[in-house]
């Protein structure tokens, strides 16, 4: 169960989050960490790490008075997420404590405040609601109506211990009254989404002598990494919290229950927990039912360390190996698939009986040798373009590079930087590649195309031969800049319009932004004349850039 440095953890990382959503100085500190939690908790769950998209999920009352200065009733909901391209509605209701209690747990009551705004999708009705809740709900009932399967989440978030206990047959009740999943993430959960820099990790465990394979470089290296089968009930020990159990080989498997996975083995793991999706559910399903075939249906897990150890034992009948240093790059899924089946179903026979292979790299002091193996291994798995290459060598120096111009570059979620550190701007790895993307020239695409800005065309937007990091740099506070602009010009900010003054900016470098933002809108006020488009789909368009840049060279006289 969570600890109360947990709790001040989680505290802490939510104060910090708050230095970077601007707000308004009477905004007292338990307020800040309760806003801080929302988008650290957002961010965690949803895999966004862009400030102005989470801001705008936010509906909470409390928040919209503070931050955006609206009045809003939001239902019981404090946040709507709809994630068109998995067709999910996402819901969540937040509880932030400011004090912690070790036997406080998730009230049921947050489950049936929550069906407030729920009874009113499920009638598709509006009549009552207003202001941002209004415009949400209005969404989700369009959603809803389409022809398209939408699947709804309601999560319960708090930083409380225990989670509220979703067995009970009234959850199970509402779940089949509302056509939704109800998930609880309590303090235990929300730590878990937060990596801290891995410690010098050690493990320890014996095999017998046909279980190992060894490989070498070459004849001249002294460094080996190796290939062994080992027992689920091992590889929980050698990955468990309890620093003892790790390097001891005579640990009874009994003693193992209730042991928890050492998140910081994790840091390294391009992918978080995804929840009870098919491929965990049947890891789970195969230890129960097959354990003795779960080494043929698992791909395994790989673990880059620094230093490997292995020597001949028991008349060479044994090998004992000792790892140093070492992080588990592939296999995070089937890793936290084993905790989960051990949490509930403890079964040492079973544990002991399954086996799966474990490739152990040694890399020694190399970071660019241990972020290949992470990246080449994950890319033969379902993981997301963004998520692979946030372990690239490129992506590590741009964030070194960003960090000592106070920019904090953001490769994992909720990642809020040094606590003895003031950074200027926070800023995700999608926001920045849209930002060098729409520089090239393609601000339509930034947004339009955004799935492949990590896939297609990722070699051209992160060029190692041609980017350079200053010029990314100077681009991220030009954005900033171009926010702060806009905001002042009296018109609707957006990404996209900020995208297209990127854009522009290289194209009319005598121009200030103020005089390209009068330019776009102007343009966007033309072009949408007699026709039923949004602004923001009408930013998509190839056809409107086209349009833009006549516009300039019609009005301005020449481009660059």
């Amino acid at each position: 169960m969570a600890s109360k440095n947990d709790f001040k953890l989680v505290k802490i990382k939510s104060k910090n989050y708050a230095k970077f959503l601007n707000l308004d100085e009477h905004v007292d500190d338990n307020m800040r960490a309760r806003f801080g939690f929302y988008f650290l908790a957002l961010e965690c769950i949803t895999n966004i790490t862009d400030t102005s998209v989470l801001d705008d999920m936010i509906i909470d009352n409390e928040y919209c008075s503070q931050v955006k200065h609206l009045q809003n009733d939001d239902q019981g909901i404090d946040a709507i997420y709809i994630d068109h391209d998995n067709q999910i509605i996402n819901f969540f209701n937040f509880k932030h404590r400011n004090e912690f209690n070790p036997d406080r747990s998730q009230s049921f009551g947050a489950i049936t405040d929550s069906m407030k705004l729920l009874s009113y999708i499920q009638a598709s009705s509006t009549a009552g609601l207003n202001g941002i809740t209004l415009e949400k709900t209005k969404q989700i009932i369009k959603c809803l109506d389409s022809d398209d399967i939408w699947h709804m989440k309601l999560y319960i978030v708090s930083n409380e211990p225990l989670p509220v206990k979703l067995e009970d047959t009234s959850a199970k009740s509402l779940e089949e009254i509302y056509d939704l999943d109800i998930v609880s993430l309590a303090l235990d959960d929300i730590v878990e989404f937060i990596s801290n820099v891995p410690t010098d990790i050690s493990a320890k465990f014996i095999v017998d002598q046909e279980a190992v394979m060894t490989y070498e470089m070459d004849s001249l290296s002294t460094s080996k990494s190796y290939l062994v089968k080992l027992t689920l009930a091992d590889v929980i020990r050698i990955t468990c919290i309890n620093d003892q159990f790790r390097n001891d080989t005579t640990i009874e498997y009994e003693k193992l229950k209730d042991q928890k996975l050492k998140m910081d083995l994790l840091f390294d793991n391009v992918r978080g927990y995804l929840g009870e999706t098919k491929y965990n559910k049947n890891i789970i399903k195969t230890i129960k039912n097959e354990p003795n075939k779960f080494f043929m249906y698992n791909n395994g897990i790989t673990i880059t360390a620094q230093k490997i150890t292995a020597r001949p034992i028991n008349g060479k009948r044994k090998t004992s190996v000792e790892i140093s240093g070492f992080q588990i790059v592939n296999g995070g899924q089937t890793l936290r698939s084993i905790y989960e089946y051990a949490k509930n179903d403890f079964d040492e026979n079973q544990l002991g009986s399954a086996e799966i292979l474990v490739r152990i790299f040694q890399t020694e002091m190399d970071p660019n040798l241990k972020n290949d193996i992470s990246e080449y291994t994950n890319s033969q798995n379902a993981i997301s373009s963004i998520d692979l290459k946030s372990v690239s060598n490129l992506q590590f120096k741009l964030e070194k590079f960003l960090e000592e111009h106070n920019i904090l570059y953001v490769r994992k979620n909720g990642d809020v930087g040094r606590s003895d550190k003031e950074y200027e701007h926070r800023i995700g790895m999608e926001k920045v590649a849209q930002i060098l993307y729409a520089y090239k020239g393609y601000p339509d695409r930034a947004t339009n195309q955004k799935r492949y800005l990590f896939d297609k065309y990722y070699d051209e937007i992160f060029d190692e031969e041609k980017i350079d990091f200053s010029e990314v740099v100077k681009l991220i506070h030009t954005y900033y800049e171009i926010e702060s602009e806009y905001r002042k010009s009296g018109k609707d900010v957006t990404l996209q319009k900020c995208l297209y003054i990127i854009y522009m900016q290289k194209l009319l470098e005598e121009k200030t932004i103020m005089e390209d933002i009068k330019i776009l809108e102007e343009c966007i006020a033309k072009y949408s004349k007699g026709k039923k488009l949004s602004v923001s789909r009408i930013l998509l368009y190839k056809e409107f850039k086209n349009t833009l840049y006549a516009y300039i060279l019609k009005v301005v006289g020449k481009c660059h």
